[in-house]
């Protein structure tokens, strides 16, 4: 059990094997989506780093893919998270699930694969 919310991204496939398909990129993020809320149950504010970002490359009229959103999402979904407590790492192949797992690892932070892994917040109580 923690006693303090942990800031927990969810980690998994966003753009990695989809071609640039829109659709396919709207499944992957409803995919990771799912995570969202037994992240939530157990105490814990669930993050998906591409939502934080998104809002970056788009502020530059780019799209969801090329070079303007390929050399800034990554870095722009990293910033936020550099403050995470643990990592949810889902199914699929994935560079930027990839690159965070990593971080976390460098960061001596635990990676967890099912989110039953998760240790359940204890709420505090109230005065």
């Amino acid at each position: 059990m923690s006693d303090k919310p942990m800031l927990i991204p969810l980690a998994g496939p966003h753009r990695s094997g989809t071609d640039g398909d829109p659709q396919a990129m709207t499944a992957d993020l409803a995919r990771l989506e799912t995570a969202a809320w037994p992240v939530f149950a157990a105490g814990h504010p669930p993050v998906i780093g591409k939502r934080v970002a998104r809002p970056v490359p788009r502020s530059t009229g780019a799209g969801p893919n090329g070079p303007p959103t390929d050399r800034v999402l990554h870095p722009a979904a990293e910033r936020p998270l550099a403050h995470r407590d643990a990592v949810l790492r889902l199914p699929g192949d994935s560079t930027g699930a990839d690159q965070d797992v990593a971080t976390a690892h460098r960061r001596g932070l635990p990676v967890h694969h099912d989110v039953d892994e998760i240790p359940r917040r204890v709420p505090q109580e109230t005065a």
